[in-house]
């Protein structure tokens, strides 16, 4: 196996000079550096980890803290962290950090605390309070997917516009009772849930709709959503016309439920969901999308920054969601059609 006197030796340098062309510590020629990542081609070198560390001061890792793994958002926007740190040929550091888990302290007291990694991206996370002093001791950059505060750099789409959006669409088709389904169950994020909520109830104001406003708390899952449409809808007496639901998963819970209790999608009742899910398409869901795995990459690329240069101050960064118009909405029965399905609206 090539090492870096290897590397040097045919590059026709000291090892000093191959090791600063390779780690990037220190000055080196451009046609000097050229020649030795030629030499590092050739011989198949490729510096350690440990090395490069040594060399720069730097772990060479990033560390990522989420609440899920296996939910889509967090699997998305880990995809896009993924790809971005492997283009910048860094590691990646993932903490499972479920608010469920006995080993959640342990990430924040103990793991956090080892400093094991460059920068930090904190997805989803909403510490607890005492949690918080615990994330900004580690003294390390940290940028947020999602979340609070001015204490970190965020990342997220205005979920308050995307529930406005969505109320929106379904008040031109000319939908009065129109219902919010998710959030307010304890799970997930709080804000989040309360910012889209906020939307809405704002939306059915602007329209003087505020006394049709009606919240149906779920848990923020496809069978959360599923069991809170079944209460919703259950009954025909002041039964909605059309739902906006807090996330996509929940809008397509709420479209099962209705079809189980012989409700036609969109004849009797429109759907509008949030996220543009994976499944949005095979639903015909109307829906806000947010772009995660963008959110992810976007994510890396102002960790490099504030790591690059941590006296920068934290930023906040605000996506706006696209309106995708597909099946699952339409004027309700008796009136005629007000919006083409099948249209993408940028926001």
């Amino acid at each position: 196996m090539s090492g870096i006197s290897d590397v040097a030796k045919l590059a026709g340098v000291g090892k000093a000079t191959a090791s600063r062309a390779l780690t990037g510590r220190g000055y080196v020629s451009e046609p000097t550096k050229v020649r030795v990542e030629e030499a590092a081609r050739t011989l198949g070198y490729v510096p350690s980890t440990s090395a490069v560390s040594l060399a720069t001061g730097r772990t060479q890792n990033i560390g990522v803290l989420m609440p899920y793994v296996t939910r889509w958002f967090f699997a998305e926007v880990l995809e896009g962290i993924q790809a971005a740190l492997i283009e910048r040929g860094l590691d990646l550091t993932l903490y499972d950090a479920n608010p469920t888990s006995a080993g959640r302290r342990q990430i924040f007291e103990h793991y956090l605390a080892r400093k094991r990694f460059d920068g930090l991206i904190a997805v989803g996370l909403e510490p607890e309070l005492e949690e918080l002093p615990l994330l900004m001791a580690i003294g390390k950059p940290v940028v947020g997917v999602v979340g609070e505060g001015s204490e970190t750099s965020v990342i997220e789409i205005d979920d308050h516009n995307a529930a406005r959006r969505a109320t929106d669409h379904l008040i031109t088709l000319g939908h009065r009772r129109i219902a919010f389904v998710g959030g307010g169950a304890e799970d997930f994020w709080a804000h989040v849930d309360r910012r889209r909520l906020e939307g809405y109830r704002q939306a059915m104001a602007t329209a003087g709709l505020a006394h049709e406003a009606a919240h149906t708390p779920s848990r923020i899952s496809l069978p959360g959503g599923y069991a809170a449409a079944v209460d919703l809808l259950g009954t025909s007496e002041g039964r909605p016309t059309a739902v906006v639901a807090v996330c996509d998963e929940v809008a397509v819970g709420a479209i099962i439920a209705a079809r189980r209790l012989g409700i036609s999608v969109p004849a009797d009742l429109s759907v509008v969901g949030i996220d543009d899910h994976e499944y949005a398409e095979t639903f015909a869901l109307t829906t806000l999308e947010q772009k995660p795995r963008q959110q992810g990459v976007k994510a890396v690329e102002l960790l490099m920054s504030e790591i690059a240069d941590p006296s920068r101050p934290p930023v906040h960064i605000t996506l706006q969601p696209r309106l995708i118009v597909r099946a699952s909405t339409a004027p309700p029965r008796g009136m005629g059609s007000v919006i083409r399905t099948d249209s993408t609206f940028d926001a």
